[in-house]
């Protein structure tokens, strides 16, 4: 058939089959075949050659006494560090790894200026003693990392397992993550571009495919089915694979016989068809490829949609395979916390810190963790770590770095959680108490977190002490460990696991059992070089908040989104640690969130949605230079900004200061700029342009011109810019102001109005929560969260709030836990796998709900496991309905209660913030 359709083309055919038979011999993990290599670091002084190994030597030898002063260093310490770096070099050599390390190096000594560039010279983030990004993953606990200054975390001190990084028998390039503040990312990509040059960089792709949600919301569209019933079923639908389109129709109640329907079936047949199947080709989260060849050359290159950025259509597995340099260069959105927060301390102190010189055995801090009051900090305050905290207890960076790393799926999988904590409670009623693993084999090697598995480094040391693996066999294992289908791939270990075991003598029960443990790591685990990272990390940002708590949530705030909680849930966390959060102010407020003093935070402009950074900066420049806004005329007068944006500003209270309501403020903006119009007429530059710096500029920048007088530039073309921009309004002088005669008298919002504003508008209340606007609506057995948290044990109790966080965890056997938020605080609740069945609509569904159930305590740990879910605007919409003056009018004809029911319940869903959900 294809001979046929070729006919006038038969080479093609030959060719098609010459291409075929090369691509099938072809061998990708042998880069000679490929013809990539790294890049050339040898060096010649004179008649004196230097190799790339030798290169690499001599500076880790130069850095060596940087980190391990002899005076100031522990003799065994640095003896153990000399011999681990002398192997780790032997091990490079093995491997042809040198250009691998000193590309890093050369890396580093890049982010080192962009960071320099983009924290300025002489700034309190420049002096911050921060290096410029820091090291994850298993290269943490590489010395020649730590020497070259890509971790900032000492291996050997820290007795961190390398040969995850390196060993004998390595089979793929190492993997080195590098974080970095946000900013400072942008920036280092971009100077990587400009560096090795657009022909020999490229970004890593992603190949996203088709899962549940996406392949009902195209095809849905495809197929022309009702848009709200997509959405519907793609909202309370599980997710997973697409293939479960089927029984998502069978079994959820809001789409019974919906199954039976044509469109639907064809749905459910195509959904099937396209599951796992490719659907575009997206950017890898941080990776990046850096080839002495051109990549083009190598693979294929496509246009990203950024310009200037190009993507190569490898995934990150086929470019380590490949053996490519791959760089991960990810954005860590608390490191960009902690270098703000600095800045703030100093701003509103006059402290200058270095956070590298901290204590780390402050027991104020471990307090509040093992209190698990850890809310809005790094890794530690999810609703898991919060219970977990309150047992395990941990007082110093070894028990933080377990902590981090036991809330993962492969610790729990593997059943490592229960008695972990079981042990550490034993051990601290008794310091004596000698914990044991599952096999005296394992005993020593499981010391430091009593006798389980709980890093992955921990998993290929079992696999050579108990299953006889060689380093090298122990490192397939480890890849399988973290490629897709993992599950399978390590199960095609068991045997030899097994059998390696009884030469030990080790049962094959016993080994079979050791064996599962190890499998679960197929679902996810971290190193303990990345869990330690983090650890720091983690108490860093501990310390900060309990010390500089203002400084801590302004920065917070200012770096949204991060982690688990929404901004209101973080503004009611600061409330809880005795701050006062004010409300946006035309004539205080900077662009961003400031403390006002020790236990004040005033909001930024930029918090209002709609009011983007170029137009706060020039509220704030305008006022700074000309004085304080008089009037809402005076405002639009001298910024110039948008209707939509002033209307934005007006509603959520920040023009309070003029003197007039809200609602007369709106009607004043009405008559200043009628609604058909954007802004004041005449305004020829309302908002000014970006400066656009001249290529001569950017030339003299870029050969390291002064940030003084760049600075210097920028002040003046601003000023240009400023006075043509005032010139312009001076033109505006006639416009008929509004007066006496214009103005009426209009009452102000209601203190519902404004939390339906501030909620819409900024995604948090700072007067306002709804639970204590609706508390007088709702039946008096409703209780707080701060009297449910005062109820004993087995207490059966009602309470409601809004849904801040839903988990339904893959490892938690079909129970879906909810936190339940009001103006008290936070309420954890527990559903039933048979519960959530029922009532899966209301639970994934519903804003506000309304649990009844039994209180449970263990071990200082409170949870409510839930008998009965009902939505809470069943208990309020109709006390709600009966504060509106009427129902709708449709049509000129007076609307009925139910429609005031349905304006009530339009407005609540207003005053909902969306929930963080995650699996």
């Amino acid at each position: 058939e294809v001979e046929d359709v070729f006919a006038a083309y038969p080479q093609a055919i030959d060719n098609a089959v010459a291409i075929g038979e090369r691509c099938k011999s072809f061998n990708l993990a042998d880069h000679r075949e490929l013809g990539y290599n790294f890049p050339d670091f040898s060096r010649r002084d004179g008649e004196q050659h230097s190799s790339a190994d030798e290169v690499l030597a001599t500076f880790c030898a130069e850095r060596f006494d940087v980190r391990y002063p002899p005076d100031r260093t522990d003799a065994q310490l640095r003896e153990k560090a000399r011999r681990q770096l002398q192997d780790e070099l032997q091990l490079v050599k093995k491997h042809h790894l040198a250009g691998f390390f000193l590309i890093y190096r050369d890396l580093q000594q890049q982010a080192t200026e962009v960071a320099k560039r983009v924290r300025g010279e002489g700034t309190i983030r420049g002096g911050s003693g921060l290096p410029p990004g820091r090291g994850r993953g298993s290269s943490v606990s590489s010395i020649i990392c730590y020497l070259i200054g890509l971790s900032h975390v000492d291996p050997v001190k820290n007795r961190l397992f390398f040969r995850r990084f390196l060993n004998e028998d390595l089979q793929a390039v190492p993997d080195i993550d590098l974080d970095f503040a946000r900013d400072i990312r942008e920036q280092l990509i971009l100077q990587v571009y400009r560096h090795y040059g657009h022909e020999h960089a490229a970004l890593v792709c992603s190949f996203a495919t088709y899962h549940l949600r996406s392949a009902v919301r195209d095809l849905g569209k495809v197929l022309g089915l009702p848009a709200p019933a997509i959405d519907k079923l793609a909202r309370l639908s599980e997710g997973g694979m697409a293939s479960s389109v089927r029984h998502e129709l069978e079994t959820l109640p809001e789409f019974q016989g919906q199954a039976e329907g044509p469109m639907w079936a064809h749905l459910m047949d195509l959904a099937e068809e396209i599951d796992g199947f490719p659907r575009h080709v997206g950017q890898h989260v941080g990776g990046m490829i850096i080839s002495s060849r051109p990549v083009v050359e190598l693979v294929p290159v496509q246009p990203a949609s950024m310009d200037g950025r190009y993507i190569c259509q490898w995934d990150k597995d086929s470019c380590d395979d490949a053996r490519f340099i791959k760089i991960d260069f990810l954005a860590l959105g608390m490191l960009s916390l902690v270098e703000e927060c600095l800045e703030l301390i100093f701003e509103c102190r006059g402290e200058k810190l270095d956070v590298s010189t901290i204590p780390y055995d402050d027991s104020t801090v471990y307090d509040a963790i093992c209190n698990g009051d850890t809310v809005g900090l790094f890794q530690v305050e999810s609703r898991a770590q919060i219970q977990m905290l309150t047992r395990t207890q941990p007082r110093n960076l070894d028990d933080l770095a377990v902590q981090v790393a036991i809330v993962r799926p492969g610790p729990i999988v593997g059943g490592a959680v229960n008695p972990y904590v079981h042990r550490r409670e034993l051990l601290r009623q008794d310091p004596n108490y000698v914990p044991r693993a599952d096999h005296p084999l394992l005993d020593d090697l499981l010391q430091d977190t009593l006798g389980v598995v709980l890093y992955q480094d921990q998993v290929l040391e079992v696999a050579i002490e108990m299953g006889g693996f060689s380093p090298g066999k122990a490192d397939q294992f480890r890849r399988a460990m973290s490629r897709r289908r993992s599950r399978e791939a390590m199960e095609g270990f068991r045997a030899e696991f097994v059998e390696g075991a009884a030469h030990k003598g080790v049962s094959v029960r016993d080994a079979n059992e050791v064996f599962d443990k190890l499998h679960a790591f197929s679902e996810f685990g971290f190193p303990k070089s990345h869990a330690y990272a983090f650890a720091v990390l983690a108490y860093q940002s501990a310390w900060l908040r309990h010390y500089y708590a203002a400084e801590y949530y302004a920065a917070l705030l200012n770096n949204q989104p991060m982690g688990f909680y929404a901004p209101h849930v973080l503004i009611g966390d600061a409330r809880r640690h005795g701050l006062h959060v004010l409300r946006v102010a035309i004539n205080r407020s900077q662009d961003r969130c400031k403390p006002l003093s020790a236990d004040a935070i005033l909001l930024g402009f930029t918090t209002v949605k709609g009011i983007g950074e170029d137009l706060a900066r020039l509220i704030v420049a305008e006022r700074e230079a000309n004085g304080a806004y008089c009037s809402l005329p005076d405002l639009l007068r001298r910024t110039g900004m948008p209707r939509a944006a002033a209307e934005r500003l007006i509603t959520v209270g920040a023009l309070g200061e003029f003197g007039l309501g809200r609602r007369e403020l709106l009607w004043q903006l009405g008559l200043l700029i009628p609604a058909t119009e954007k802004a004041v007429k005449g305004a020829r530059h309302p908002l000014p342009p970006p400066i656009q710096h001249t290529h001569e500029a950017s030339q003299e920048a870029s050969r390291g011109a002064s940030r003084e007088d760049a600075k210097a530039s920028r002040a003046s073309q601003t000023a240009s810019r400023d006075t043509k921009h005032r010139t312009a309004w001076a033109r505006q002088l006639s416009l008929p102001l509004p007066t006496d005669h214009d103005m009426v008298t209009l009452p102000d919002m209601t203190d519902w109005e404004r939390m339906v504003a501030d909620y819409n508008l900024l995604g948090l209340s700072p007067s306002y929560h709804p639970l204590a606007l609706l508390r007088g609506d709702v039946p008096a057995d409703v209780l707080t969260a701060e009297q449910v948290r005062m109820s004993p044990d087995g207490a059966h109790v009602r309470t409601a709030g809004l849904v801040v966080c839903r988990q339904r965890p893959g490892t938690a056997k079909g129970f879906v836990f909810l936190l339940l938020e009001d103006e008290t605080g936070l309420v954890n609740v527990v559903i039933r796998p048979d519960m959530y069945a029922t009532h899966r609509g209301t639970i994934r569904g519903e804003p506000y709900l309304c649990i009844e159930g039994a209180v449970q305590l263990h071990s200082g740990t409170l949870n409510l496991i839930a008998r009965k879910v009902t939505p809470l605007g069943h208990l309020t919409l109709a006390a709600r309905a009966d504060t509106l003056p009427h129902a709708p009018e449709r049509n000129g004809v007076p609307g009925n209660p139910h429609d005031k029911r349905e304006a009530a319940s339009a407005e609540l869903a207003l005053a909902t913030p969306a929930s963080r959900d995650f699996h």
